[in-house]
């Protein structure tokens, strides 16, 4: 199915997957949630996308790392340690005899509410915990077509980018005009009129030998972001953190987004105006072999 840098190919083994719900295991059709929980009354609660790859999850300890962090932000006590957490999504991957080319959604709610409110203090019961675990391998991308949206990546005070809460309504309104647009994916500014991120991955722009991407105020903490900068810096590839606007993004020489599904895509147009040659250059991709590399070595 198309859908920009997270086009997948549909797989039939997951009409048959189990999915863990508070450390039960439920058939796909059976998988329910109260409709009291305050992830479905108000979006609260945080989330992790994790691959599974040759029976390894790629990057583990990030994004267990980054789930407890925006957990303590929102002040919710997910009721497992770390160890036991992964030993539950372990199981469920056990339980469904998975061992690779899996992409995994962990999502943990602060639970069960009293009454449809807001408050943390009617919620009744411990945090929600879902895994589900799919077969689902991305389908492979010529280049991504980005239209850049009036939706803004909005200050801290406001609603912190860097939490990643199953509040994405920014988001998601970006990535509606996007789509009527006619594009792939919605690149989004900052309150400055900066390039910030798009609306579900992160963003790149390759100018000469260098690479650019946002100055990460006003973006996601992006495991795959974070690792693409690693591996330009240990192989002596300039990479910089730094505000540029779109006049930058039209006149680069190559662009391309990431993200945890589909790792590195290229992107050959932003609002109508062809980067570069129009398809995947050269620096994109030894960075997409190098990171491939790292997902290896680790």
């Amino acid at each position: 199915m198309g859908f920009g840098a997270h086009s997948y190919q549909d797989d039939p083994r997951n009409n048959d997957i189990t999915i863990n719900i508070n450390g039960e295991l439920f058939a796909r059709e059976d998988a329910k949630i109260s409709v009291f929980d305050s992830g479905f009354i108000l979006g609260d609660g945080v989330w992790e996308g994790l691959r599974l790859h040759k029976g390894k999850i790629a990057f583990l300890q990030q994004h267990m790392d980054r789930l407890y962090e925006g957990a303590k932000a929102l002040d919710m006590d997910i009721g497992l340690t770390q160890q036991q957490l992964i030993g539950r999504i372990n199981e469920t991957l056990n339980a469904n005899g998975m061992s690779d080319g899996v992409h995994i959604r962990l999502m943990v709610t602060r639970g069960v509410k009293a009454t449809p409110y807001q408050d943390p203090r009617v919620t009744i019961s411990p945090a929600t915990i879902v895994i589900i675990p799919e077969y689902k391998a991305s389908t492979p991308s010529s280049g991504m077509n980005l239209f850049t949206v009036h939706v803004r990546r909005g200050y801290p005070d406001v609603q912190d980018p860097k939490l990643n809460s199953h509040s994405k309504l920014n988001c998601i309104f970006a990535c509606i005009q996007a789509t009527k647009a006619g594009a792939d994916e919605a690149l989004m500014l900052d309150p400055h009129g900066f390039v910030a991120t798009c609306n579900s991955t992160h963003f790149f722009i390759v100018k000469g030998e260098e690479v650019w991407t946002s100055s990460g105020d006003y973006c996601l903490g992006g495991i795959t972001r974070g690792n693409v900068i690693r591996v330009c810096r240990e192989n002596n590839i300039p990479v910089f953190q730094k505000n540029f606007s779109l006049t930058d993004v039209y006149s680069a020489d190559e662009a391309f987004c990431t993200g945890t599904f589909a790792g590195l895509t290229p992107v050959i147009s932003v609002d109508g105006r062809t980067i570069g040659d129009g398809k995947k250059g050269a620096m994109v991709d030894r960075l997409n072999k190098l990171y491939h590399q790292l997902i290896e070595s680790e």
